[in-house]
């Protein structure tokens, strides 16, 4: 009788139920479903059904992922087809029925393991029809998952979204990077399936949170096999074949697959872009953060040591971690049912050390407010995290004999400007007050007395504290710089000296440029001026001095920050004053003009203009545009030199072909530098038809 009852065909109507599922820009043709959320096959039978009746009674569904499917661990379920069907778990109800075909609508449990599924007919528990492949992932739509998003547009922009704006730069000069997150793009499903798979514990892929541990912890580990040091000459032999940092889809596919260009150590920041692109495609909403000033590296210490010889030059790596520039980290949003409660929401993807533990174990999900209380008890890596954010730094001198100097130093504001995108809006947001009471706040006074009480509880704090800097002969030191200096451009230093004695003083100054990459390691030495002179009594002295490329030893490496210090040494004291700025380095200006509003499948005209801003010839410009919906694949066009002080135009042609806000990215290449890019979005609306 089973046998008789064949199917003719299961159509698994995957253009329909992707976009009832929020899943059509990953596919049309493969059933892509967000778990909690039902979805509609049809079935057709070979012979007219009512002469089976009987049979039909016992047929029964399958869907079963993994290697080992098992009812047991969650990664099998055998149900029933039936009028009545179970919304909360696997279940099937016939809602449309012929001669010879059925109309079943499909529900599946709001936490169910993702993944890729086979689906099958049994018919009395012996033959079975293999009816199509399904996808399962997350379901931020449905308020019973665990990555539930209430607010629509915040779904849309953290699950849905794939072009992102990265920030980096410095607290004072904040700049956006474009970013490509793809999560939609041709395989990266299956990139990002295949990754999590290392994991053999399918049964917990119903847990975002575990999900998202796993995540992290390749990925980091990935990145470290992929990252390679950054070579001045090996950057300036490849020129204009340095990897592109677009987007994520290349980086995580040469990472999965040990193919295409490396990345380099100055661009490891992508790998929170890389993270936020599998979260999303499987669900999990997510933003990339960028904290300036950020402490790492600290061991959970609040106090960072700095050291520099006694003309300003940034010297060794420190004993108690390092002040980044900028860091570049993951949130993701997930409730914490297996944490007390209230720290639902927003968390961090923290990857560490494995320290002996296994891979998996390596990547720890903070909860933000976590770090913002101060819950060291909740997590290990709380502490690190409140470091970053929170530590004070500590300036030391190095000097000849091989002594160490404190210095009396402005104490440097760690954690800066946390910011990521605005939801909707190609903007910054400033979500620093998510991570910290405001400074100087009594909130901010109690929730470091309470981690500085847990850490002496544990016998975790063995810093040693630095004495007051206070002297009965002082002298301040302040020092004054622009936010960023155009390339090969000048700007203007000044240093501020006063005496508020009442005797005079021999002073020793030094004002010293380097590059530092943005992870506070120091690049190279640039440049330095030096000068003694006497300051009277109750003297207030200013100084400014030109800050010009010109003056360099060499070009500060690309990706790389100006680092400028002051040094003060007075013979008077051993106390030496210490002031530090990192400045960021601008470039020549791209402009796009183009409409805001544009109809589908209708020629747009893009123009582009590259001013030079430089004292020196742009030369062998290479224009690249690209953008998804809007260019079938990347056009690349030689635009020869654009002499200092002008401007080279040059225009394009489009035709966008999919609807909705869509993004054009364009990148100039010249001998000097790389990845000079702009962008501009686009609302793409349906045409008018014509009555």
């Amino acid at each position: 009788m089973g046998q008789a009852l064949g199917i003719k065909s299961c159509d698994l109507q995957a253009a329909e139920n992707n976009e009832e599922h929020h899943t059509e820009a990953i596919s049309s043709r493969h059933l892509v479903l967000r778990r909690g959320q039902s979805f509609t096959i049809t079935l057709t039978f070979r012979f007219p059904v009512h002469g089976f009746l009987t049979a039909l009674k016992r047929v029964t569904l399958i869907a079963q992922t993994g290697e080992q499917p098992s009812k047991a661990n969650k990664t099998q379920a055998i149900f029933p087809i039936s009028s009545l069907g179970d919304r909360k778990g696997w279940s099937a109800a016939v809602e449309e029925r012929d001669a010879q075909s059925w109309t079943i609508s499909v529900s599946t449990p709001v936490d169910a393991v993702i993944g890729h599924y086979s689906l099958l007919l049994q018919v009395s528990g012996r033959k079975q029809y293999p009816l199509g492949q399904v996808t399962l992932l997350f379901n931020p739509w449905n308020r019973d998952d665990d990555v539930f998003l209430q607010n629509e547009a915040q779904r849309t922009e953290y699950v849905l979204n794939q072009n992102g704006l990265i920030y980096l730069g410095t607290a004072a000069c904040i700049q956006e990077e474009p970013w490509d997150f793809g999560q939609f793009e041709r395989e990266v499903m299956d990139l990002s399936l295949n990754l999590l798979s290392v994991d053999k514990q399918v049964e917990k892929w119903s847990q975002p949170e575990h999900v998202a541990r796993v995540v992290g912890a390749l990925l980091h580990a990935l990145m470290k096999k992929s990252v390679l040091p950054t070579s001045q000459t090996q950057a300036a032999q490849e020129g204009t074949s340095l990897y592109k940092r677009r987007g994520s889809v290349p980086i995580l596919r040469q990472w999965l697959t040990g193919q295409g260009r490396p990345v380099y150590e100055t661009q490891a920041w992508v790998f929170a872009a890389v993270a936020c692109t599998v979260l999303r495609c499987l669900g999990i909403p997510a933003r990339v953060v960028t904290t300036f000033a950020s402490a790492q590296g600290t061991k959970g210490s609040l106090l960072v040591d700095e050291y520099y010889d006694e003309e300003g030059r940034l010297n060794g790596e420190g004993q108690r971690g390092r002040i980044w520039v900028f860091q570049t980290s993951v949130e993701c949003w997930i409730n914490r049912p297996d944490l007390p409660q209230g720290y639902d929401g927003w968390q961090i993807l923290h990857p560490r050390a494995p320290n002996g533990v296994g891979v998996l174990e390596s990547c720890s999900l903070v909860p933000v407010r976590a770090v913002k209380e101060g819950d060291l008890q909740l997590d290990p890596a709380v502490s690190d995290l409140f470091a970053a954010v929170n530590a004070t730094c500590v300036v030391w001198k190095c000097c000849e004999d091989g002594k160490l100097e404190l210095t009396d130093s402005n104490q440097k504001y760690v954690g800066n400007c946390i910011s990521t995108k605005v939801v909707g809006s190609d903007r910054c947001e400033d979500i620093t007050q998510n991570y910290k009471y405001p400074e100087g706040s009594p909130q901010e006074k109690e929730v470091l007395e309470k981690v500085q009480k847990e850490r002496r509880k544990h016998r975790k704090d063995n810093a040693i504290y630095p004495p007051s800097c206070e002297s009965v002969d002082p002298l301040y030191l302040f020092l004054d710089t622009p936010s960023s200096i155009p390339f090969r451009g000048n700007g203007h230093v000044s240093v501020t000296l006063t005496n508020p004695t009442d005797q005079e003083k021999e002073v020793h100054l030094v004002i010293r440029a380097q590059a530092v990459y943005y992870n506070g390691v120091f690049a190279t030495d640039l440049w330095r001026r030096k000068q003694s002179f006497g300051l009277r009594t109750n003297q207030v002295l200013k100084m400014s001095t030109s800050l010009s490329f010109s003056d360099f030893e060499q070009d500060p490496p690309e990706n790389s920050f100006l680092r400028v210090t002051a040094m003060a040494t007075h013979s008077q004291i051993s106390l030496s004053c210490f002031a530090q700025e990192d400045i960021a380095i601008g470039r020549p200006t791209l402009i796009i003009e183009m409409p805001e509003r544009t109809e589908q499948y209708q020629p747009l005209t893009i123009s582009v203009r590259v001013k030079n801003s430089l004292n020196w010839p742009m030369e062998n410009c290479i224009i690249s545009i690209f953008g998804r919906g809007l260019i079938h694949r990347e056009k690349r066009y030689r635009l020869g030199s654009v002499w200092p002080e002008s401007s080279l135009c040059t225009q394009f042609q489009i035709t966008p072909t999919h609807l909705g806000l869509q993004r054009l990215t364009v990148e100039v290449d010249c001998d000097d530098f790389q990845n000079l890019t702009g962008y501009r979005s686009v609302l793409v609306v349906a045409p008018e038809v014509s009555v």
